[in-house]
């Protein structure tokens, strides 16, 4: 039945519907106009679009432009327009907003299109790039459909200034920079394409752009990881719509869509990357640096390294760097199993007394502990949990492995692991090159380097003969290798000593061989005070360090950063250079904001050091450090000293080049545990072995500059001392003639 409506009804009608259309349109342009006002909240300022807020990495970098690593809340780094493949770009507007180019920050015609897919139950959505920007840099996406109609306006005006304010190509790049990819704390282009390709933007494939553009309308759903079949389809998706778009051609879409995902993925975390015990200090030092010199944001705002995209400058060489952590793991893991050999079938409660109370002690300090203890349990609920047998993850040097262990017996496992620690330097400029804190910074996260401090035994030893070689005596006087008792500092004192050289030696060789009572001897000679005073000079800054005897031997504690900087001098014509590795920080925006300016010392005259480090050279050439040259092949010039603590606790070598000074340290946790014997706990055997394996390898690589066929400078104004110890005996023999024939 049809009704037929008069004139008149009709144009009621179509005035009702146009009341209805101008109704909601002027609904709609009041809303904006409110929204613009700020009604519904305050939108972004010029000055926020100019400087977005968003959870920007900061960048560690190595001397050779290379990423070490970041510090981060949200994954995420930025890169240029230039640095992202334009298979990204293509797949991103093909996929997301079209007409992209052509709008204005709002496509009304995709609107009012998307509208009309919605009306009849097909779901789209209608936001642009530039809109989903303005989402992603100044809100969440709200949950309640009000707020949300409200935020879509919102959106719309923010989306519109965005456009005023940057170009396409920014808008674009500023996108990705900021877009979320996945469950992995993955934000930004940069990101994604190394955690799920292990590659850069600018390389990307055209189906690995369209797997990652796939992911931006739903991270969760299409994560190849969890949902392989999901996002096979969804790149399947996005690359039809760039040959819809003309991007690619049918027959390639096809033929792309046939390969298999392949993917490369790698999950970043804090761990990550290169040298993470240094990253880990370095934050630290930036972070106290921060205040120390009130180097604030404007309006006395803090920096936040984890969000404000600041870019560190560093000494570290990245080659160096990796080099140094190469040769850590290839000796500890042969070191450690020659360890657990030696303890294997022995009785560690029956051998170590303290062993109970180091026991007791790890416990205390275990996370697991200190979380029992704030959930309230009490002692003996904390001790049934330690024996009861859990699942672990454990470090082992052949890779972690999973297991069901008693926390009790996990820390016996950790307290027999040896640890190791190396820091490399350059000694004229101070540059620290490579920086290993400790064998794996996942299980073990306490920094040897600098952080903690231990023993140094006889890599003190250097220190008292150059204060005897500075008051003119010659590294070829000959002194009787008897004990020596040294009074007037208290309790008189006696030194032990261990593979004692009968006779009478020369302060050459009883350094080279680390003599005990001969070391004791120049010690009475020169007092400890000055030895004291030098000592700190060299930039050791211990508070064990005092004016009595025993530290010509070493009995206090110090970190690798200082005894290697000290060592710096010996090469550095007497000049201390502090030990360097942060140059300068930036701003997201490449404003620096602070540079380092090292402190410099001449600690001792240029010949006492060209002196010391003649002598440091007989260490290896005929002392402790003699095996660089019998097993490791070392025949350019190095000089070193090695360093045994009592009982085998510490073991060290600093080795010193021309160009490059290393320090190297092997104890386990607790100096009570240890190797029984001095032939496998001795520096040369402990310590030693990793600065040699090092030294190969950046010899090696002649890219580095660090060259063999150099010999240490000697002072400019020469040498009047006597290295030669032959030669020194004739002249002694020659004068001593000379005296008699005066006498007669």
């Amino acid at each position: 039945m049809i009704i037929k409506l008069s004139p008149q009804e009709i144009k009621r009608y179509n005035w009702y519907i146009w009341r209805f259309v101008i109704a909601g349109f002027s609904f709609v342009i009041l809303m904006l106009l409110c929204t613009a006002f700020g009604l519904f909240g305050q939108l972004p300022s010029f000055r926020d679009l100019e400087n977005p807020k968003s959870n920007l990495a900061s960048v560690v970098y190595s001397s050779d432009k290379q990423t070490l690593g970041t510090y981060f809340v949200q994954n995420r780094s930025n890169v240029t327009y230039k640095e992202i493949s334009p298979y990204v770009i293509n797949a991103l507007i093909a996929t997301e907003d079209s007409r992209f180019i052509e709008h204005s920050g709002i496509d009304f015609k995709r609107t009012f299109t998307i509208i009309f897919y919605n009306l009849v139950g097909k779901k789209q959505g209608g936001s642009t790039i530039t809109q989903q920007l303005a989402l992603n840099l100044f809100s969440e996406r709200a949950r309640n459909p009000f707020k949300r109609i409200i935020q879509k306006l919102q959106e719309w005006i923010t989306a519109v200034k965005i456009e005023r304010h940057y170009t396409k190509e920014e808008i674009i790049t500023m996108y990705l920079n900021t877009v979320d990819f996945g469950a992995y704390n993955v934000y930004g282009i940069k990101s994604a394409s190394l955690t799920y390709f292990n590659t850069t933007p600018d390389k990307l494939t055209p189906d690995q752009a369209a797997l990652l553009v796939g992911m931006v309308n739903g991270p969760g759903i299409y994560n190849p990881i969890n949902h392989p079949e999901n996002a096979t389809n969804r790149r399947n998706l996005v690359l039809r719509r760039m040959a819809e778009e003309h991007y690619l051609s049918d027959g390639q879409a096809d033929e792309l869509k046939l390969k298999p995902l392949g993917l490369d993925f790698h999950r970043i975390n804090h761990n990550e990357g290169s040298a993470p015990y240094f990253r880990a200090v370095l934050k630290r030092e930036v972070q106290k640096l921060f205040v120390e010199k009130s180097i604030y944001k404007e309006g006395d705002v803090p920096y936040d390294l984890d969000r404000d995209g600041l870019k560190i400058y560093t000494t570290i060489d990245a080659t160096m760097q990796r080099y140094a952590e190469e040769a850590q793991k290839e000796y500890m893991r042969q070191l450690q199993a020659e360890f657990n050999a030696h303890w294997r079938g022995r009785s560690l409660w029956k051998s170590i007394p303290t062993f109970q109370l180091l026991l007791t002690q790890g416990m205390h300090r275990s996370d697991r502990y200190k979380a029992l203890k704030e959930a309230g349990k009490s002692e003996e609920e904390i001790k049934e949990d330690f024996n009861t047998p859990a699942k672990m993850t454990l470090f082992t040097w052949k890779g972690d492995i999973d297991t069901l262990m008693k926390p009790i017996d996990s820390i016996v496992y950790h307290k027999l692991m040896l640890r190791n620690a190396l820091m490399s330097m350059d000694p004229t400029t101070g540059y620290v090159k490579a920086w290993v804190g400790g064998t794996n910074f996942e299980h073990f996260k306490y920094d040897q380097v600098k952080t903690g401090t231990r023993q140094v035994g006889s890599t003190a030893k250097p220190f008292t003969y150059a204060v005897a070689m500075d008051q003119g005596i010659s590294p070829c006087m000959e002194v009787a290798n008897v004990p020596v008792t040294i009074t007037g500092y208290g309790e008189p004192w006696t030194p032990r000593s261990t593979g004692t050289i009968p006779g009478v030696l020369t302060l050459r060789k009883a350094l080279a061989n680390s003599q005990n009572y001969i070391t004791a001897y120049v010690m009475n000679e020169v007092k400890p005070l000055p030895v004291m005073e030098l000592i700190k000079k060299m930039g050791v800054n211990s508070p064990d360090i005092g004016p009595y005897p025993s530290i010509c031997l070493g009995t206090f504690n110090a970190s690798v950063y200082d005894m290697t900087g000290a060592y710096s001098a010996f090469v550095n014509h007497g000049v201390w250079t502090e030990p360097t590795y942060l140059l300068r920080i930036e701003d997201k925006n490449g404003n620096v904001l602070y540079e380092h300016k090292p402190r410099v010392v001449q600690a001792l005259n240029d010949q006492t050091a060209y002196v010391m480090t003649s002598m440091l050279k007989s260490v290896v050439d005929e002392g402790t450090g003699y095996r660089l040259r019998y097993k490791y092949k070392l025949y350019n010039p190095i000089g070193g000293k090695t360093g045994t603590t009592q009982s085998n606790s510490d073991g060290w070598f600093i080795g010193i080049t021309p160009q490059l000074v290393t320090g190297v340290w092997t104890g386990c946790e607790d100096r009570d545990i240890h190797f029984r014997s001095t032939n496998l706990g001795e520096g040369a055997n402990t310590a030693l072995p990793v600065f040699a394996l090092y030294m190969k390898k950046v010899y090696a690589n002649a890219a580095l500059g660090i060259k063999q066929n150099v010999d240490f400078d000697p002072p400019q104004s020469g040498v009047n001392v006597t290295l030669d110890c032959g030669a020194y005996n004739q002249q002694q023999q020659d004068s001593n003639e000379v005296d008699e024939k005066l006498e007669f």
